[in-house]
């Protein structure tokens, strides 16, 4: 590997950590023992401790999926009854949504790296942050406790009265367990929202900030506002449940309609919490990757606060068949159509980004540009479901469950390990398998296009979600599908047991592999307990490079 021509930003202002033989006392070889992680305050480490909790709850979700699939290979009910299949798609959701997608990125990747690219020794709140992740333990611990007292079959949207009322599951538990985990997302905004704001290091304007973290502090706005309307809503259902007071049940005064406006008035801004920090991860790997400075920074950091802004109002599109008003409908066609204009800036900037840029298809750049091309198919579709005609057509059939994966599933995912691969040098010390890593990089984005493009057109041709049997003529369909799912099963795979494997025998990484521009990589790999060696000093923009020419290099092992 080359080393760089010149030194990147603010390298001169500080004490160069990989000039010495010796490695700085990291996070890592302090101590190992299992006390010293689960009393930790180390933002690091939590970053870590969450990254192992998730890919726990994201592989049961996963579990209940291919269980899902496997049912629908044939039209016909013959692995899962009806209940159990109730139950399977509700459990992969409430996980998935909950325990995997909403914090994925924020709590590990924002954990980890937040203080680093903003100069800081650790987020602000560091007790609150350790407490956040025993809080968020808790409330997945409780929901799985929820699976094995018999599961759920009410669906992750918790519609009532069902939900409320009628359904003889496990619903209050559930509801207790995500209103538990809920606290830990309202932790980890105001922890990100005060770090950003107070201890940024001198020279770290807002406008020399990494987008990246503009992008998780317009998603802790979100989850600090939102949150709370979720867990509002979901302890009125149990309340309505236990209790019998008429909330959301007309047979006792109630309004079902009531419950859809809550539920979605937090759950479409849940998107962009899903999203927004996957499309900070992609800035970062797409100026990284093309050698450019990214092309309208402003607008970018801009953006994602306009995403969040525009994220609360538009809840009113998932009940456009609901009865709700036609104007009030009309109102929220058009807010969707507004809400798509700055997620279309972010991809033609970084389109502009990477247009005659010096483009290094290393293994996050593959991911990268994954997230593009999924993105772009959800972005798109939803621009279709936006409208009312065709939405009366296509409402709860599978071009909604392909349209929600698209954006929510494989953009997330593919962001979250596009970010992994971008920064496990700097997280671990080791590289991994570059052949591997664009491997799995290849083989996800083409299991999943072939898991979930099939069901826009099985949806557009009329099969509805949520159904254990389907008619004969969408076999097809489902076929290619659940043929899809296989290759994107072990596409997910292949990563986990690479990366493993690296950290015994990979080889030490240098400190900064991909020859970036962030504070993040002017400290050691793995970065020192308390960051930096001395307090760094800020004098360049965001991604300014070196005028000199920079040659290629891997972070992954050939």
């Amino acid at each position: 590997m080359s080393e760089m021509a010149s030194e990147p930003l603010g390298r001169e202002e500080r004490t160069p950590v990989s000039s010495s033989p010796r490695r700085p006392k990291n996070y890592l070889n302090t101590s190992y023992t299992a006390r010293s992680w689960l009393l930790t305050t180390d933002h690091k480490r939590i970053g870590i401790l969450y990254m192992i909790a998730i890919t726990f709850f994201f592989a049961v979700g996963g579990i209940a999926a291919t269980t899902m699939r496997l049912e629908l290979l044939t039209p016909y009910g013959d692995l899962v009854g009806a209940e159990t299949y109730n139950k399977l798609f509700t459990i992969h959701g409430i996980i998935m949504v909950w325990f995997f997608l909403i914090p994925s990125i924020p709590t590990t990747l924002g954990n980890f790296l937040i203080p680093l690219m903003i100069g800081a020794e650790d987020l602000a709140f560091p007790r609150l942050n350790l407490a956040s992740w025993y809080v968020f333990m808790v409330g997945g611990f409780v929901t799985m406790a929820a699976v094995i007292f018999g599961g759920v079959d009410t669906g992750w949207t918790f519609y009532t009265p069902y939900s409320s009322v009628y359904s003889n599951t496990a619903v209050a538990l559930v509801i207790v367990g995500i209103v538990i985990s809920g606290f830990s997302s309202i932790f980890t905004g105001i922890n990100f929202i005060v770090t950003i704001h107070k201890m940024r290091a001198p020279g770290m304007t807002w406008f020399r900030m990494p987008l990246f973290v503009w992008s998780h502090y317009a998603t802790s706005l979100i989850l600090v506002l939102a949150t709370p309307v979720l867990a509002l809503v979901l302890v009125l259902v149990g309340i309505e449940r236990v209790f019998g007071v008429g909330i959301f049940d007309p047979s006792l005064g109630g309004d079902p309609l009531l419950f859809q406006h809550l539920f979605w008035f937090y759950s479409h801004p849940a998107v962009y919490i899903m999203i927004l920090p996957g499309m900070g991860v992609t800035s970062e790997i797409v100026a990284a990757f093309a050698r450019r400075r990214v092309f309208g920074y402003t607008f970018v950091a801009f953006a994602s606060l306009a995403i969040a802004i525009l994220g609360f109002l538009v809840w009113g599109h998932h009940m456009f068949v609901s009865g709700q008003s036609i104007y009030a409908g009309m109102v929220f066609s058009v807010l969707s159509f507004l809400v798509a204009i700055p997620s279309a800036v972010k991809v033609f900037n970084w389109t502009a980004t990477m247009y005659k840029g010096d483009i290094h298809f290393d293994t996050p750049m593959l991911y990268a540009l994954g997230f593009i091309g999924l993105f772009t198919v959800g972005g798109l579709t939803g621009l279709f479901v936006a409208s009312l005609s065709f939405d009366v057509h296509v409402h709860d059939s599978y071009f909604v469950v392909a349209h929600f994966h698209y954006i929510m599933v494989g953009s997330t995912v593919l962001a979250y390990l596009g970010g992994i691969h971008y920064w496990w040098p700097k997280i671990s010390g080791r590289l991994y398998s570059a052949w591997w890593g664009r491997f799995s990089a290849i083989l996800i984005f083409a299991g999943f296009n072939l898991t979930f493009f099939p069901q826009f057109i099985v949806g557009y041709l009329g099969m509805p979600r949520r159904y254990y049997a389907y008619a004969p003529e969408f076999q097809v369909y489902n076929v290619l599908s659940s043929a899809g799912a296989s290759i994107l099963a072990l596409g997910y795979v292949l990563p986990l047991v690479y990366l493993l494997y690296s950290l015994q025998n990979g080889r030490l990484a240098p400190d900064n592999p991909w020859e970036a521009t962030g504070l993040e990589w002017q400290t050691s790999s793995p970065p020192p307990t308390e960051n930096f060696l001395e307090p760094p000093i800020v004098t360049h923009d965001a991604y300014e490079r070196p005028s000199a020419t920079i040659s290629s290099s891997t972070g992954g092992q050939p």
